[in-house]
Order: structure tokens, then sequence, then C-alpha cells
């Protein structure tokens, strides 16, 4: 990977974001919502309205908005909530890390669990263990959201109660309770997740173990242990990495229902509440903020195709 391909790839992520930028600020001024009957409420006067207006900008052009906006949010500064008058900015950031959090233990778990149900059903094709991990898929991806998390927290917290139903605790407060409510939200994601990742897996795994270079492992000798981990996983893996970083994109904003039921104060969750109060800068804000991580995680997932197969070069 060449420094100039690195250097084009920031720029496209730099262009990708812009664009984004234009088509939030122009959709969300198109919403039927004005910031200053939100601030002041349905009974202000013409003229606090009027001031109110003044004060913010919005009486000058949209052009005019749009430079204030963009330059603002360049230094971090994504102005007031019209819902609760907190800045933006450290309220989306802190959502933001809640979401991340559950986002990093459901990946590592469907990871954990994926992957090997994958190779197994990929190195027992037609067999008894392939229908398995077949039909569990399907199961998988056919349960909405709502279904699963329901499933899960009957068993766990209601018929067995040995983990909490519901809420958040900061694992800065108490690393315990914060684990234990992580765990059934993290299972409800990494089992919707585990559907079409194992499946994803076990595609690609039937493939390389017919290439000539892993009939050449055979030959050789090694181990099945060795060629399986070693050898087929590493180049079956590359598209896994490409679903991986569309999940990402998922798990930061469209987990709103587990985190809503789970009472998880997560980003998807913030989102949804600023739509419902027509609070533009939050949801200014909130999309900018997915669109930039998303970005940064599929510029990783290129790295990681590098790292993975050294056949792959970007110039």
């Amino acid at each position: 990977m060449t420094a100039s391909y690195l250097l084009k790839r920031l720029l496209l992520m730099v262009y990708t974001l812009l664009v984004v930028s234009l088509l939030v600020f122009g959709i969300t001024q198109l919403l039927p919502a004005d910031a200053a009957v939100t601030l002041l409420g349905q009974n202000a006067t013409p003229e606090a309205l009027a001031a109110v207006r003044e004060r913010l900008g919005l009486d000058a052009p949209a052009w005019q908005q749009y430079w204030h906006w963009l330059t603002q949010a360049l230094q971090g500064n994504f102005g007031v909530s019209m819902r609760n008058g907190l800045e933006v900015a450290p309220t989306l950031l802190t959502a933001l890390s809640r979401s991340l959090l559950l986002a990093v233990c459901a990946l590592i778990l469907m990871l954990i669990i994926a992957i090997p149900l994958g190779i197994w059903a990929a190195v027992r094709r037609g067999k008894t263990a392939d229908v398995l991990v077949s039909v569990i898929s399907y199961i998988g991806i056919s349960f909405p959201e709502f279904v699963t998390a329901t499933l899960v927290l009957l068993l766990f917290a209601d018929v067995w109660q040995i983990l909490p139903a519901t809420g958040y605790v900061p694992l800065s407060e108490n690393v315990v309770s914060g684990i234990q409510h992580l765990i059934l939200p993290s299972v409800t994601v990494a089992l919707i997740l585990v559907a079409h990742v194992s499946r994803m897996v076990r595609s690609e795994m039937v493939d390389v173990l017919h290439t000539d270079y892993i009939r050449a492992a055979w030959l050789k000798g090694l181990s099945r242990r060795r060629i399986l981990w070693r050898h087929a996983l590493r180049n079956g893996l590359l598209p896994t990495i490409t679903i991986v970083a569309l999940d990402v994109g998922y798990l930061l904003g469209g987990i709103v229902v587990v985190e809503e039921i789970f009472a998880i104060p997560g980003i998807g969750r913030e989102l949804i509440v600023a739509v419902q109060a027509r609070d533009l800068p939050t949801i200014q804000a909130g999309v900018m903020i997915l669109a930039a991580t998303y970005s940064v995680v599929n510029f990783l997932a290129d790295l990681a195709y590098v790292t993975l197969d050294k056949r792959i070069s970007y110039a």
C-alpha cells in the first residue's frame, strides 16, 4: 500500500463527509420544524421568534447557514440541543461511546461463534453439521430484533433470573454490574449477526478448501488444524471483513430496537429522540458522527485486506 493510495483514500473520506454534510443540512432544512418555535413554544410572540431567528442566524440565506454550521462543526462545535439546552457534541460522544462498547462486545462474541461454525459447516459440507448450521442461520436471519431480544430477556432475566433485564451501568462506576448489564444486549446483537456471518465464512471456506494451494498443503502432510486456521481461514476471511465493516454501521445506528428494549442510552436511541423532538442540531451532528465512524471503519477494512492477503496491492 503506497502513500499516494493512503492520501487518495483520506481525500475520498473528506469528500464523502462533505457530501454527507450537504445532504444532511439540506434535508434537515426541509423538515417541518421551526427552531425558534421549538425553543420558545407555540405561544411565543412574533417579536420573540424573530429575535431568536436573528440570534441563531436562521434569517440568513441557506448557504450562509451551512457555511457557519460547517466551520463550527470542523472545530467540534455542533451547537446546542433544542430539546434540553445542552451542548450536542459531548452528549453524542458519550452516547457513541456506549454504542461502541456494545458494538465491540457483540462483534467479539459474534466472531467467536460465527467463525468456528462456518469452518465446521465447510469441513462437513453436505453432512448433518452443515445442515444444522444452515438451519440455525436461517432461523437467526428470520427473527426480527425485537423477537430475539424478547426471547433472550424471557430466558435469562425472567425464567432463570441470572442477569439483569434492562439498564446501563458505566464500567467506570461498577465493572461487575456494567458487564452484567451488557451481556444480554451483546448476546442479542451477536445472535443477529452470527446468522449471516457464519454463512459467509462457510461459503468462502468451501471455495478455499478446493484450491490448489490447499491441496498442496495436504500433500505436504501439514496438520489439519494448521491448514484450516493458518492457510484456508486467512483467505476465507477476506469477504467476511467487508461484511463486518458493513455491520459496524448497523451496530452504531441501526440497533435502536435493542437499545430501546434494554434501555441503553446509545447514539441510535439519541437520534430517534432527536427526530421525534425535531432537534435539528442533534440530528445533524449524529448523522455526521456516524458517517465519519463508518468511513474510518471501511478504511481500516482496506488495511486489513492487505494485511491478510499479500497478493492484494493498492497502487
